[in-house]
């Protein structure tokens, strides 16, 4: 592993990266996905990769684009999502990763705003519901469709073409480009609080400076396969699922689908797993679904193989004493949890979770039964870890210790601050959002608050200095302007948006009671039957009203489910400050009922 091992003095850029990953390990496997096709997982080695990158740089050098321009990718994770990447930084292009299904119109957004003037798509559907947006275009040259465009489905668009067709009969030598470590190299777009992505601006060393750091937390095997399946756009995937096992020449495998995921695992049988909470829970919700059907007897040893699995992991961590029970751990592992990690693959060593916030509860399951589950945290802003747990130092309730070279500090306010070689460049045409985001000595503000036990350097988070909900699949969302947007409508007199740790947006709404009447009358209900707002029609109308207003916002905007109510909240009842805004916390103390019902059968 030392021979293969790169060391951050060797290279100065993410194409620097590749090319000492190529010179190093030249026909060891890099890459593995499915092809349909064929039906069967297919390998590239880095000098197969090396190959298909020199082509496809040709493809931009032949579209005469300049160090400097912006390309776009859309792609689901693949080996062609890399050829991309690499390709344009090689050639000193800026990447601007998109999410395969955002909604067209925050894409569009993102593709004049970033100046964006190549564009790769799955396919020709996949560019036409981008144009259903209906928003000038006019910054792309070229879209490039991965799928081939048959004779008869030929695009309507002369700037959309095939992969196949862009590339037909050329050739070139791999470039890695004169790009400086501090040059940027990609912009990656997301959530921010006036109700538009913000365009984070990270450099190549922004990213790579970030991966060495992540490389350094674990101790590493020279057999590791990574599973790789949350998305390439999410800066956690793309540092620690993608720079990460370049450096570590370990093989990538791109999962068919979330719905697939549990045949990938098996046939895969990956050594590490990048994730987000949401897969965790998934798996927690249907174990104990699957218990439900079991015998007594089944489901006490079970639980017993949990808890005695947990007593054996703080026992290991230096926080519990040896106890008897501790005899029976690996009659209970070969009985239980080990039947369990076989569906895992059976040779995980490590399991990293963020971009939210992980239940105790599902981390305890799962460290019960012998998964080595790490929890990290971090910011798209930071590239993005700031703190992660070690597999021999965890503390699951916390987000772990600050990154090697990354330092934090604890603001006056509670925020937790950070100032490293990650910290980004600012935000693309954005100045006054860059300079809200730094405090006046250079550190970066989070926006969460947060505390440090000085006795072990871990780190927990307390709070939030913003209103932001952070979705079970990590994304980030900022509800006042979404509230504010929906309360516009004289319909709705109070709102309040949930969703933190939980699959999807709900909104908790107070109806005006004379403009209810009016609608309801529209609806053909009597505004005053007690079971109004549960007809079918009554909740599909308000549900439609609320995603009018949201018309404009980014594709996280989207509310799946309401309650309503014409019952108002008052200061008198604790529910409103002084200066009416909503306490939320206390809001959703008194209707947690409402609030679980609205997502019964959802998970977390």
């Amino acid at each position: 592993m030392e021979n293969d091992l790169i060391q951050q003095k060797d290279v100065a850029t993410l194409a620097g990266l590749f090319r000492e990953r190529l010179t190093r390990t030249p026909d060891k496997v890099a890459y593995r996905q499915y092809d349909f096709a064929s039906q069967q997982w297919t390998a590239s080695s880095w000098r197969e990769m090396a190959n298909e990158i020199a082509r496809w740089q040709a493809g931009f050098k032949k579209d005469g684009l300049q160090a400097g321009d912006k390309v776009a990718v859309m792609l689901r994770n693949s080996r062609e999502w890399v050829v991309f990447d690499q390709a344009a930084m090689g050639m000193g292009l800026i990447t601007v990763p998109l999410y395969v299904d955002d909604r067209p119109d925050n894409v569009a957004y993102i593709i004049n705003h970033a100046e964006i003037k190549l564009l790769f798509v799955q396919d020709k559907a996949q560019w036409q519901r981008l144009l259903s947006a209906e928003i000038d275009l006019g910054s792309l040259q070229r879209i490039i469709s991965i799928k081939r465009i048959s004779e008869d489905d030929q695009p309507d668009d002369t700037r959309l073409e095939s992969l196949s067709d862009w590339l037909f009969g050329l050739q070139g030598e791999l470039q890695t480009g004169d790009a400086a470590p501090d040059d940027l190299a990609t912009i990656v777009y997301t959530s921010g609080t006036t109700g538009r992505s913000k365009g984070v601006m990270l450099s190549h060393n922004n990213i790579l400076s970030n991966a060495f750091a992540a490389v350094a937390c674990n101790e590493w095997q020279d057999d590791e396969i990574f599973l790789s399946f949350l998305p390439l756009s999410h800066m956690l995937e793309r540092t620690a699922g993608y720079c990460v096992p370049m450096i570590i020449a370990a093989e990538v495998a791109y999962s068919r689908s979330i719905p697939q995921l549990a045949e990938d695992l098996l046939e895969i049988k990956p050594t590490t797993l990048v994730s987000v909470p949401r897969i965790f829970e998934r798996v927690y919700g249907k174990i104990h679904d699957g218990l439900k059907e079991k015998s007594l007897l089944a489901r006490l040893l079970f639980q017993s193989a949990v808890n005695i699995g947990w007593h054996k992991f703080e026992y290991e961590q230096g926080r519990a004493s040896w106890h008897p029970k501790l005899l029976f751990s690996r009659l209970l592992h070969n009985m239980v949890a080990g039947k369990v990690m076989e569906k895992l693959g059976g040779r995980m060593r490590l399991a990293i979770c963020g971009g939210a916030a992980l239940s105790e509860d599902v981390a305890r399951l799962f460290i019960g039964l012998g998964l080595p589950l790490v929890q990290g945290y971090g910011l798209t802003e930071s590239s993005p870890v700031i703190t992660v747990n070690r597999v021999n130092d965890n503390i699951p309730a916390s987000i772990g210790t600050v990154l090697p070279g990354v330092k934090i500090r604890i603001a006056d306010n509670d925020e937790l601050q950070s100032y490293g070689p990650g910290s980004m460049l600012g935000y693309w045409k954005n100045e006054r959002a860059t300079q809200e985001s730094f405090t006046e000595d250079g550190w970066l503000r989070t926006g969460d608050k947060a505390r440090i036990d000085e006795s072990n350097g871990h780190v927990y988070i307390t709070g939030r200095l913003k209103d932001i909900i952070v979705l079970a699949n990590g994304e980030k969302v900022p509800p006042n302007d979404m509230e504010l947007a929906i309360a516009l409508d004289p319909l709705f007199d109070q709102v309040m948006i949930i969703g933190e740790a939980r699959p999807y947006l709900s909104a908790m709404l107070v109806l005006n009671p004379d403009a209810w009447a009016d609608f309801a009358v529209s609806l053909s209900i009597h505004p005053e039957a007690p079971d109004a707002f549960h007809q079918n029609n009554v909740e599909k109308a308000l549900q439609e009203r609320v995603a009018a207003r949201l018309n404009n916002f980014p594709g996280y905007a989207k509310i799946r489910q309401i309650s309503v109510t014409l019952e108002p909240w008052t200061v008198d009842d604790g529910l409103l400050t002084p200066t009416l805004k909503v306490k939320r916390p206390k809001v959703m103390a008194k209707f947690a009922d409402e609030i679980t019902k609205l997502y019964e059968g959802h998970g977390a």
